[in-house]
């Protein structure tokens, strides 16, 4: 008697942890988002170093139930994924490039995201803080001084080409420049070891410089000027091109990103830590 009573005890012990096992997926009251796949995107660099994506990705899996995963390289080596279909969609800043990608049939439509700008960084001396992007970078090739550019097809190694080649100026005619070949935040990271100059994104800029295992004694030298927009743009790879991508997600990642809520969101992302965004929505406008 004593060991069917026993046996009868335990039994009864199973039966209450099951059922409490059971009860405790439900009782929070919180359904899991659901799953609806996976959308592959290639996107910059400064989206990933900012945190930006991190940040973005569990909310656009609560709300869609689409599973966002990323590769974060320079826009141009990102286009390229699009083009050769390793992902379903783009989120780049490079508008010219942005542009002939769509014309050239490799994206559906490009629809703007958010901007922020760019910002040259560098040691206090020996020029002074300017918005005068011509004359700083001027100053930087006429004397020679050190520049550490990324070197790598990004957008803001684009951008930083544009001015060079709108003043005429070859920069590897300078000793001192050198490109890295790396992303953003490893760029900024060989500057200050260098003590050179160097174009970065803004947002970029705030989250690496504030991180204290950088120790950075590089500080923002020339800001500003109307040719250091960023614009960030997100692009469908066209299904005609390749039938296999997930269209379907990626309409349903533009349609949320571009939605009132989320680039509410965007325009928030960053001030509490940084004091101020890291980026600007404004998608529905021609930039």
């Amino acid at each position: 008697m004593k060991l069917k009573k026993l046996i009868v005890l335990l039994l009864s012990a199973l039966i209450v942890l099951a059922f409490t096992a059971c009860g405790s997926s439900g009782d929070s009251g919180e359904e899991a988002p659901a799953d609806n796949g996976v959308l592959l995107m290639a996107t910059t660099t400064s989206t990933e170093d900012t945190g930006l994506l991190d940040y973005l990705q569990p909310l656009f899996k609560e709300a869609t139930g689409y599973d966002l995963q990323w590769t974060a390289v320079g826009t141009g080596e990102a286009l390229k994924m699009g083009e050769d279909g390793q992902v379903d969609i783009v989120l780049v800043h490079a508008k010219a490039s942005e542009e002939e990608f769509v014309a050239n049939g490799w994206g559906v439509e490009r629809f703007p995201v958010m901007y922020n700008d760019f910002v040259v960084v560098g040691p206090a001396e020996p020029l002074e803080k300017t918005d005068d992007v011509s004359a700083f970078f001027g100053a930087i090739s006429d004397q020679q001084l050190p520049f550490v550019s990324r070197g790598d097809d990004s957008g803001t190694d684009k951008k930083e080409k544009k001015i060079w080649e709108g003043l005429g100026i070859d920069p590897t005619a300078n000793p001192n420049y050198i490109e890295s070949g790396q992303g953003m935040g490893a760029t900024l990271t060989m500057a200050n070891e260098k003590e050179a100059y160097c174009l970065t994104d803004r947002g970029t800029w705030l989250k690496q410089s504030m991180d204290s295992e950088n120790d950075y004694t590089l500080e923002i030298i020339c800001e500003g000027g109307k040719e250091l927009l960023n614009q960030y743009g997100v692009i469908a790879i066209n299904p005609e091109k390749y039938p296999e991508v997930n269209n379907e997600a990626a309409n349903a990642f533009i349609e949320w990103i571009t939605s009132d809520e989320v680039q509410k969101l965007i325009g928030e992302y960053g001030v509490d830590t940084y004091g101020q965004a890291l980026f600007t929505p404004n998608a529905g406008t021609d930039n």
